[in-house]
C-alpha cells in the first residue's frame, strides 16, 4: 500500500510569502502589457504610415507591362522590324541555394561562365538581371531546372527580317527597346507606346499572391510605313557590295529617289552589319554613310555651273567656249583637262567634262551667284529628314572666296556634300526646275518643289546629262538596256591632311532616267577603289545602269528605247 505524500506539511509551503514580492511580479507584468499596449498603439495609430510603407517596400512591386512595339513596314507592307516575345530572367539571389546541382546547367543555358554567374549573384541580394530577352525554348529549359529564385518576366525582342540590306535605314533598338539608331530612333516616340503598370503583393519567395491596385494595360506603339520599295533595296544593296568587293573599295553608298514624290525608295550603304547581332558594333560600321559622310563632289556639280550660266544669261548650250590646250594657269595654280579639247560648245564641255570650260564660266559670276546657286541646290544646308546625323556639308561664305577657290568650286572642290544631297540636288533637273523635298515615309502624292531654275534652262541641262551618259561622253556605262538615261561623273580625291592623297581618289554617278521624263534619280558613289579603275564613268555608273534598270521595271515603266547601249571601248574620262 502507497503512502500519501503530505504537502501541507513542506516548510517551503508553509512558509509567509512577503506582500511586495506578489505586489511587484504584479506591477512587472502590467507594466509589460502596458508596454505591448504603447506599441501597438504606436504601430497601429501613430506609426502607421511608416510601417505601412515599410510593409509595402518588403512585400508590394508594381510590375512594368512593356507595349508591344510598333513594326516598320516597307511601302508595300513588308515587314521591315518587328517585335517577338522574350523571356528575360532575374533572380533573387538570398534565395538561390548556390551549391544547387543543376547551377552550373543553369550557367551554360544563359550563354554565361559559372564564375560570372556566380558574380551577378553577388552583386545584390534581393534583385539581379541574369539574361535578357531569351527565346521561349531557352527560357522553358531554365524553368524545367526548378531553382528557387529563378524568376521570369515577358519582354519584346526586335527582329529585322531583311538583315544588313536595310541595316543602315531601319536601324536598331537596345535591350531596353529604346531606338539607337536610324528609324528606330528618328520614330522612337510613335514606335515605343506607353508601357503599364501592375501593383501586387509579392510573398518571400517573389512569388505573385494578388494585385492589389487596378491594372493599367499598355498602349502599344503605332507602325511607321517608309517609303522604301524592300525589293528595289535589295538590288540595290547587291549591287554595290559587287562593285565595292569587285574594285576592293573602302565602301559605297547608293541612293534612289523617285522623281515625282520625292520618296526615297532605295537607300544602302556597304560595308554594313547584321542589325540582328548587335553585340561588339562599332561607329564604323552604323554611320549611314550616304547621310553621315561629307565629301567634295568633283565634277558632279558642273551641271549647276551650266544651269546658272544659261539663268544668267552668260551662255547658251551652244554657246562656243575656248579651252585651249586643256589648261588654264592662275598665278602659281594650273587647272587641267584630261585632254585638249579647242573651241567647243557648252553641251560638248559638258559631254567631256572639261574644268576650263567651268572655270572660264565661272570667272563671268560674282561668288555670291555662285553661292547662291549652291545654296538653293541644297548645299551647306541640313536635309529636311528626320534623321540621325544627317550632315549639313560645308559650303563656306562667298565674301571669303579667292579666284582660285571660286574657280575650283565652279568643279566640285572647295565645298562638300553628302551623297543624300547630291540626289536631292539632281532632283531640280528631273522637276523641270523644282527642288523636291524628300520623304521617307510613304506619300501618294506629288511633291510640291521649290523652283529654282526656269523649266527651259532645266531641260536643257538634262539634254546635257544624256549627253555625257551617250557615245562620246564620260559616261557611257551608265547606259541602261530599254531605258534613256542622263548623268554626270564625278571623281575627286580625298583630302589628307592640309592636301590630297595621291592614289585615293572617290567615284561618283548621279544621274536619272528615262532621260526625257525622268522618274527617278539615282547616286552612286565607292569610296577609295584601289583595282580596275578609279573613274566615276567606270566605278560607279555601272551600278547607276544595273539598278535603274530594275528600279524602272519595279515601277512599271514602259521602255522609251529599242536600241541596246552603245558603249565605245575607249572611255572617256573625266578631269574631275
Amino acid at each position: 500500500m502507497k503512502r500519501a505524500i503530505a504537502y501541507g506539511s513542506s516548510p517551503l509551503l508553509t512558509s509567509a510569502t512577503p506582500v511586495w514580492r506578489s505586489r511587484l511580479i504584479v506591477a512587472g507584468f502590467a507594466l509589460v502589457f502596458a508596454a505591448l499596449g504603447a506599441r501597438a498603439a504606436y504601430v497601429q495609430v501613430l506609426g502607421n504610415e511608416f510601417f505601412q510603407q515599410q510593409g509595402e517596400i518588403r512585400f508590394e512591386r508594381t510590375l512594368e507591362l512593356p507595349p508591344n512595339r510598333g513594326r516598320v513596314l516597307d511601302r508595300n507592307g513588308l515587314i521591315l522590324a518587328t517585335s517577338v516575345v522574350a523571356q528575360s530572367v532575374w533572380a533573387i539571389p538570398e534565395n538561390i541555394d548556390r551549391q544547387h546541382p543543376k547551377m552550373p546547367e543553369l550557367a551554360r543555358l544563359l550563354d554565361l561562365p559559372p564564375a560570372e554567374l556566380q558574380r551577378r549573384l553577388d552583386r545584390h541580394p534581393t534583385f539581379v538581371w541574369l539574361r535578357r530577352q531569351l527565346d521561349e525554348t531557352v527560357a522553358a529549359q531554365v524553368r524545367a531546372l526548378g531553382i528557387e529564385g529563378i524568376h521570369f518576366r515577358k519582354e519584346y525582342r526586335r527582329q529585322y527580317p531583311e538583315g544588313e540590306a536595310l541595316a543602315h535605314v531601319v536601324g536598331f533598338t537596345n535591350v531596353e527597346d529604346v531606338g539607337q539608331e536610324g528609324v528606330e530612333l528618328a520614330f522612337n516616340a510613335q514606335l515605343s507606346g506607353q508601357p503599364g503598370s501592375r501593383r501586387v503583393l509579392r510573398d518571400r519567395f517573389g512569388r505573385v499572391v494578388e494585385d492589389v491596385r487596378e491594372v493599367i494595360p499598355p498602349v502599344d506603339g503605332r507602325d511607321v510605313q517608309l517609303s522604301i520599295d524592300s525589293r528595289i533595296q535589295f538590288f540595290a544593296f547587291q549591287r554595290l557590295r559587287e562593285a565595292v568587293q569587285q574594285h576592293q573599295a573602302r565602301g559605297g553608298s547608293i541612293v534612289v529617289l523617285d522623281a515625282r514624290t520625292g520618296e526615297i525608295l532605295a537607300l544602302a550603304n556597304y560595308p554594313s552589319f547584321n542589325p540582328n547581332q548587335r553585340r561588339n558594333l562599332s561607329g564604323e560600321q552604323v554611320r549611314n554613310r550616304a547621310l553621315t559622310d561629307a565629301f567634295e563632289p568633283g565634277s558632279t556639280v558642273k551641271p549647276i555651273m551650266a544651269a546658272l550660266a544659261l539663268e544668267r544669261g552668260l551662255a547658251r548650250p551652244d554657246t562656243l567656249i575656248d579651252t585651249g590646250d586643256g589648261r588654264l594657269t592662275m598665278g602659281r595654280f594650273t587647272i587641267r583637262d584630261i585632254r585638249g579639247l579647242g573651241v567647243v560648245t557648252l553641251n560638248e564641255a559638258m559631254k567631256a567634262s572639261s574644268n576650263v570650260a567651268m572655270v572660264k564660266l565661272a570667272q563671268q559670276m560674282q561668288p555670291r551667284e555662285m553661292w547662291e546657286a549652291y545654296t538653293r541646290m541644297g548645299f551647306g544646308q541640313r536635309p529636311q529628314l528626320p534623321f540621325p546625323g544627317a550632315v549639313s556639308g560645308r559650303l563656306r561664305p562667298y565674301e571669303n572666296w579667292r579666284p582660285i577657290e571660286q574657280a575650283t568650286m565652279s568643279y566640285g572642290y572647295g565645298l562638300s556634300t553628302s551623297l543624300f544631297q547630291l540626289a536631292q540636288a539632281y532632283t531640280v533637273f528631273a522637276s523641270d526646275g523644282k527642288l523636291l523635298p524628300v520623304t521617307l515615309l510613304k506619300t501618294s502624292q506629288a511633291a510640291q518643289g521649290v523652283p529654282v531654275l526656269g523649266p527651259q534652262h532645266a531641260q536643257a541641262v538634262r539634254h546635257m546629262l544624256a549627253l555625257s551618259a551617250g557615245p562620246g561622253g564620260t559616261a557611257q556605262r551608265a547606259q541602261t538596256v530599254g531605258f534613256s538615261v542622263g548623268g554626270k561623273t564625278g571623281t575627286s580625291r580625298v583630302q589628307e591632311g592640309a592636301g590630297y592623297a595621291e592614289n585615293r581618289h572617290r567615284s561618283f554617278f548621279v544621274g536619272l532616267a528615262p532621260a526625257e521624263q525622268p522618274r527617278v534619280v539615282v547616286a552612286v558613289m565607292i569610296d577609295e577603289p584601289t583595282e580596275g579603275g578609279f573613274f566615276g564613268g567606270v566605278v560607279a555608273a555601272p551600278v547607276f545602269s544595273a539598278t535603274v534598270q530594275q528600279t524602272l521595271r519595279v515601277l512599271g515603266v514602259a521602255p522609251d528605247v529599242d536600241v541596246r547601249p552603245h558603249i565605245v571601248a575607249d572611255l572617256v574620262q573625266e578631269p574631275g
